[in-house]
C-alpha cells in the first residue's frame, strides 16, 4: 500500500513538472525557429529579433526590454551545443541542475558577449559574421491626418529576387577542414573551399504591394523597418527595407514638433470689435475660436487641449490671425485735426474720423 502511494506521488510530481514545462514558452518559440534548426538559422533569427527589440530602439518600452532579455537568454542556451543538448532532453530544470553542478568551464557567455559577436566589439569580435545585403531606404510622405490619427499606406515597390539559373557556381556553402604541419609537432587547422557544384542563380525584378503602418504621433525621420526585405545577396541574408517618414504639405495646417499651426483671415470690422469662428480639426471635429475687442495683425493665439487622442502629444493648437486691411490703430488713433485719442472701437467713428474714409472693407471667410 505504501509502495502504491509512493508511486502515485511520483506520478503526480512528474505530471506537474510536465505541465509547467509545456506551459512555459520554449526557447525555440522565443527565437521563432523549429526545434531542428541549424546553428546558422538560430544565429540569423537571433540577430533579426535582437535588432528589433534592442533597448536603444525601444526606450521606455518595458515589454520590449523584457522580450530582449528573453531572446538573449534563449540564444545563450541554443547557441551552446552542450546546453542545447541538455535543454532538449531535460528542459530548463535540467539546465538549472547543470549550472548548479558547475557546468562547463565556469560562467559561459553573457549578454554582452552574445550581442557583440553580431554587432562588433567585445571578446567575440573575431567570430565570422553573416554576409548581409544592402538596406533600402525609401522617403515616405505621410499626411498630417495619418500622423495625427494613425493609418496605413499601400506602397508599390519593385525589388531584386534570387531565381534559379542554368549551370553550377562556386560558393561558400561548404568548407573542408584539414591540418597543416608548420613545424615539428606543430599543426595548424585550415579550411578550404571545396564546393563547385551549387545550382546557379540569377536576379529578377518583381513588384508587389506592401502595407506601411503609420503610428499616431510619428515624427519626421522616424523609420518603419521591414527586416530582410531589402536587397538580397547570394549566400547571405537580405538587407532591410526602411520607410523614412516625412510630413507631406497640408492645405490648412503646418506642424512644428508637437504643435499645429493654422492661419485665419478676418475682416477689418472683426479685427476692431471681435469675432467668432469655427474651424475644422484634422479629425473633422470643430474648434470654436473667438476674440473680444481689438485683434492685432498676425496675432498668435494658443488653444491648449485640442487633442482627441491621448496617445498623440500635441500640446497647442496655434492660431495666427491675419486681418485683411488693418491701419495702425492698435495703440492709439488720430482724428482729422491730428489730436491723439483713445483707440476707436466703433467702425462708425473710424469712417468719420480716419483719413481712410474711402477704405474698402472686404469680408474674408476662413476657407476649409
Amino acid at each position: 500500500m505504501a509502495h502504491r502511494r509512493s508511486n502515485l506521488l511520483l506520478f503526480f510530481c512528474f505530471l506537474s513538472y510536465c505541465l509547467i514545462a509545456f506551459a512555459a514558452k520554449s526557447y525555440y518559440d522565443i527565437l521563432q525557429v523549429p526545434k531542428g534548426a541549424s546553428d546558422e538559422q538560430i544565429k540569423r533569427a537571433y540577430r533579426k529579433l535582437a535588432l528589433k527589440y534592442h533597448p536603444d530602439k525601444n526606450q521606455g518600452n518595458e515589454e520590449a526590454n523584457k522580450k530582449f532579455a528573453e531572446i538573449n537568454n534563449a540564444y545563450e542556451v541554443l547557441s551552446d551545443s552542450e546546453k542545447r543538448g541538455i535543454y532538449d532532453r531535460y528542459g530548463e530544470e535540467g539546465l538549472k541542475q547543470h549550472a548548479a553542478s558547475g557546468g562547463r568551464g565556469g560562467g559561459g557567455m553573457n549578454i554582452q558577449d552574445i550581442f557583440s559577436s553580431f554587432f562588433g566589439g567585445g571578446p567575440m569580435e573575431e567570430e565570422e559574421r553573416v554576409v548581409k545585403g544592402d538596406d533600402v531606404i525609401v522617403e515616405l510622405d505621410a499626411t498630417l491626418e495619418d500622423l495625427y490619427m494613425g493609418g496605413s499606406l499601400k506602397v508599390w515597390r519593385v525589388k531584386n529576387v534570387i531565381k534559379p539559373a542554368p549551370g553550377k557556381r562556386r560558393c561558400n556553402c561548404r568548407n573542408e577542414v584539414y591540418h597543416k604541419q608548420i613545424g615539428p609537432g606543430m599543426f595548424q587547422q585550415m579550411t578550404e573551399q571545396v564546393c563547385e557544384q551549387c545550382p546557379n542563380v540569377k536576379y529578377e525584378r518583381e513588384g508587389d504591394f506592401i502595407t506601411v503602418d503609420i503610428e499616431k504621433g510619428m515624427q519626421d525621420g522616424q523609420e518603419v523597418v521591414f527586416y530582410e526585405d531589402g536587397e538580397p545577396i547570394v549566400d547571405g541574408e537580405a538587407g532591410d527595407l526602411k520607410f523614412r517618414i516625412r510630413t507631406a504639405p497640408h492645405d490648412r495646417f503646418r506642424r512644428d514638433g508637437n504643435d499645429l499651426h493654422t492661419t485665419v483671415t478676418i475682416t477689418l470690422v472683426q479685427a476692431l470689435v471681435g469675432f467668432e469662428k469655427t474651424i475644422k480639426h484634422l479629425d473633422e471635429h470643430l474648434v470654436d475660436i473667438s476674440s473680444k475687442g481689438i485683434t492685432k495683425p498676425k496675432e498668435v493665439r494658443k488653444f491648449i487641449g485640442e487633442v482627441k487622442s491621448s496617445t498623440v502629444n500635441i500640446h497647442f493648437f496655434v492660431l495666427q490671425v491675419t486681418a485683411s486691411m488693418v491701419p495702425n490703430f492698435c495703440n492709439f488713433s488720430y482724428f482729422d485735426d491730428g489730436t491723439k485719442h483713445q483707440p476707436i472701437k466703433s467702425i462708425g467713428k473710424l469712417r468719420r474720423f480716419f483719413f481712410f474714409q474711402d477704405l474698402a472693407i472686404r469680408p474674408h471667410e476662413f476657407t476649409e
